[in-house]
């Protein structure tokens, strides 16, 4: 089957050397006979990392839209606009989609999914979420038989990588973010990773596939790592705990969930605890299989470009369950605001907080801050407590 790729940027690049590379190893595994007929980007003249017929580089992503012997168009050029086109036009040209665009599926995943039906192609995304850890498959089909009430995880590397470095290294988040983006693991603008957004993106999907509904990325609420500092791991790491960015969901019944990304402490003794670098875990529980985890790589050239190379593989081998309840346009979660749920609190807060006439009970003083384990209590109503502090962190105490 003739494919076009859009976009031959760090993953696009690793898609084409994989076809290359692997074409007779996929053949001999799949019988998926895969040809990539063009390779499309705005910059065709520069040097790759392989070698491969430079003779299917184009600059025109017309020409693949146009093609009528090309059946799959992988886009890999990211953003939320003229990526959104070309998949639109290529449903309606009757070609099918492989896409690793996170942030396109999480505010749009109904309406293309939707398009993709209308015009009788497959639309799959693997790749989107976790880089080369297989999740989206496992919970659309491996997971078919369970109900999925529940997925948490660390679904960012960048911020994991950092809160791995203040941690091991005793830095700041701002000498952590220098030293990723010296190796390349943020981007100029980190904003997406360390605010939480990127791992938005991710367990919107998931939850969306899981639940068999639609929910809007508008109401989610994020929060991501700026405002850790080395207090914070000191005292977690005082507590026999970690802090990591966790993104996680909840089905809470058949119209609702709560569903949230927010730097949570995690007690040493639980395997996310453990999950460091760039590493990712997603874990979801199952009503047959209870709990399951599922580790690797997040990103990278090379696992990103596996990952989409499996769904080209399942278009072609038409090996992939295709259904009306993943991102079901009809059914709209509504999400429960996570501040009003009751749950376990660390808190930090500056000592001008009058704690003597608090319902709280000191456990530590660490230079001029209080540090306090609240329970059974709402981030809202621990807010209200804290409102006149000068300085205040809160983090939600995961079991």
């Amino acid at each position: 089957m003739k494919i076009g790729i859009v976009g031959l940027g760090t993953v696009g690049e690793g898609v084409l050397k994989v076809l290359t590379n692997e074409k007779e190893s996929i053949f001999e595994k799949s019988r998926a006979d895969i040809e990539v007929k063009y390779a499309c980007d705005l910059n065709i003249n520069r040097d790759f990392s392989f070698d491969f017929d430079k003779s299917i580089l184009t600059n025109d992503y017309k020409k693949i839209l146009n093609d009528p012997e090309i059946k799959i168009i992988v886009e890999l050029i990211g953003g939320e606009t003229v990526a959104k086109q070309i998949i639109i036009e290529a449903f309606e040209a009757k070609k099918s989609v492989v896409t690793a665009n996170k942030a396109l599926i999480a505010k749009y995943g109904v309406e293309l999914f939707q398009r993709a039906k209308q015009n009788g192609v497959s639309f799959l995304f693997e790749a989107a979420v976790g880089g080369g850890i297989p999740i989206v498959t496992p919970l659309m089909e491996s997971l078919v038989a369970n109900t999925v009430t529940e997925i948490r995880g660390i679904m960012n590397g960048t911020s994991n990588y950092i809160l791995t470095k203040m941690k091991e290294d005793n830095l700041s988040f701002d000498e952590a973010l220098k030293i990723a983006s010296e190796k390349g693991y943020a981007e100029a603008d980190p904003t997406y990773d360390v605010d939480g957004i990127d791992a938005g993106h991710k367990i919107n999907i998931l939850a969306s596939l899981a639940y068999g509904g639609s929910i809007k990325f508008k109401d989610m609420q994020l929060s991501g790592i700026r405002e850790i500092s080395t207090v914070d791991i000191f005292s977690a790491n005082q507590l026999n705990s970690t802090i990591k960015l966790i993104a996680s969901s909840k089905l809470l019944s058949d119209t609702s969930a709560q569903i949230s990304v927010e730097p949570s402490l995690i007690p040493n003794s639980e395997i996310l605890a453990k999950v460091d670098d760039v590493y990712n875990a997603i874990e979801t529980t199952g009503s047959y299989t209870d709990k399951t985890l599922f580790y690797g790589k997040g990103a990278g050239m090379d696992p990103t470009a596996s990952a989409v190379v499996a769904d080209i593989v399942k278009i072609v081998t038409r090996n992939h369950i295709e259904s009306d309840y993943f991102f079901n346009s009809t059914k709209v979660f509504e999400i429960v605001d996570s501040n009003t749920v009751k749950d376990s609190y660390y808190i930090r807060v500056s000592d001008d907080f009058d704690i003597e006439n608090s319902p709280f009970e000191l456990i530590n003083q660490i230079e001029n801050y209080y540090i306090i384990l609240a329970n059974n209590i709402s981030k809202n109503e621990i807010n209200e407590i804290l409102k006149d502090a000068k300085e205040k962190l809160i983090l939600r105490v995961m079991k």
